[in-house]
């Protein structure tokens, strides 16, 4: 009995530590990785803003574009006030944007607002390259800078590192720190120094006009930059890494103000396990790809949260089942490596997340934030699959849903 208990529990861990091993594999090459050499500014630039109904905040992240260092004759802020019915389009025309609104009840969503955005800026004919940032960010002064860099070295997309604004808020906004260091920027470098595709996260990727003549932009859903950066990788062309090209977006606090944003990324991306996860993998192998085969585990492996509950369940199951048995079983191992590699993986984000000891005291409140993010993903938001809701920001109240 114990042996076919063990047996179970084994194949029970197998997917989980595939999962552990991959986060464990990434964080063994998350070193920093060296920057190329800057050449003289001569890349033009479109920083494109998708905003719905951000008057309150639109006017501080075009300042923020605006204070770039980087040559004022080689950028433009643009802003697609997209669908809005307040005045963010007045805003941004006041802080310095051109403003392209659009009114497509019909098309909504951030995808639909890309696309139009792309296809102005090549129309336009200005820019070399296209950056997004969200309408709730502030971003570094050497932004346009590094992804210049990278792209005179080679590269048509590249992805900065998002980090969060003012993680010191309270023990939620730490913690999602430290989640953003293990899922930003720590499998991001990894990825980068292995020669794979880093993937788009939505905030802050730039993309070369070269590249979206190639790869038009044909992605809808709620994670449309998860999406695009598949299209890409089946393309043929990789996401490169510029961590010092940073977007800080701004995280609520509050888990009630929070639950709907973090309903739709989790939600949107198991969605794009679901439907794209396995073909993936098949392709990857078929055309023996290593990027196409990172990006399909990258996909496959479900929200940190998920392996952490299946970890602690098997290991709790395996460790019960060799004290019942009077030995350790093959099970304990296995679910024993899983929670080593976790760990591992975990302690490696919170350092490069630079959260110090109050982070690390704050990892105490794990348990609660995982539970939470299950709660979360157990719930339907009740919204189509491309639909772009607006989050009540930090200091106002609390809006109704409305799709964008």
């Amino acid at each position: 009995m114990a042996s076919i208990l063990d047996v179970l529990c084994l194949l029970a861990a197998l997917p989980v530590l595939v999962a552990s091993g991959y986060l464990g594999f990434l964080t063994l090459f998350s070193g920093r990785v060296q920057p190329p050499l800057q050449r003289a500014p001569h890349l033009r630039f479109d920083l494109v803003v998708p905003a719905r109904d951000e008057e309150s905040g639109i006017s501080a992240t075009v300042r923020s574009l605006a204070q770039v260092d980087y040559p004022a004759e080689l950028r433009r802020v643009v802003v697609v006030a997209d669908n809005c019915s307040d005045g963010t389009a007045r805003r941004a025309r006041e802080a310095g944007a051109v403003v392209l609104e659009r009114h497509d009840l019909g098309r909504t969503g951030k995808g639909f607002a890309l696309a139009a955005a792309f296809d102005w800026s090549l129309a336009e004919g200005f820019a070399d390259a296209v950056v997004v940032v969200d309408a709730d960010s502030l971003v570094s002064r050497e932004l346009l800078r590094e992804f210049a860099a990278r792209l005179d070295a080679g590269a048509l997309a590249v992805q900065g590192r998002y980090g969060i604004r003012a993680p010191e808020q309270a023990w939620r906004t730490r913690l999602m720190a430290i989640a953003f260091a293990l899922f930003h920027d720590l499998r991001s470098r990894a990825r980068e120094r292995l020669g794979v595709s880093a993937g788009l996260r939505g905030n802050g990727m730039c993309l070369a006009t070269e590249l979206l003549r190639k790869v038009p932009h044909h992605a809808f859903s709620i994670v449309e930059d998860v999406e695009y950066g598949l299209q890409l990788g089946l393309a043929g062309y990789r996401v490169h890494y510029a961590e010092e090209a940073a977007v800080f977006g701004e995280m609520l606090a509050s888990g009630s103000a929070s639950r709907s944003q973090r309903r739709r990324w989790e939600g949107g991306r198991l969605r794009i396990l679901r439907e794209h996860g396995c073909g993936l993998l098949r392709t990857a192998l078929r055309r023996r790809d290593p990027v196409l085969l990172d990006l399909a585990m990258d996909v496959l492996v479900p929200p940190l949260s998920l392996v952490v509950i299946a970890a602690a369940l098997g290991l709790a199951v395996s460790a019960l089942s060799s004290l019942l048995a009077g030995a350790a079983l093959w099970s304990l191992y296995a679910w024993g490596a899983c929670a080593v590699l976790l760990l591992a993986y975990v302690a490696r984000g919170w350092a490069i997340s630079g959260a110090g000891p109050r982070g690390l005291i704050d990892l105490a409140f794990t348990p609660v934030y995982v539970a939470w993010k299950l709660a979360v993903l157990l719930q339907k938001s009740g919204h189509a699959p491309h639909a772009w809701i607006r989050t009540a920001r930090a200091g106002e109240r609390r809006h109704v849903p409305v799709a964008r």
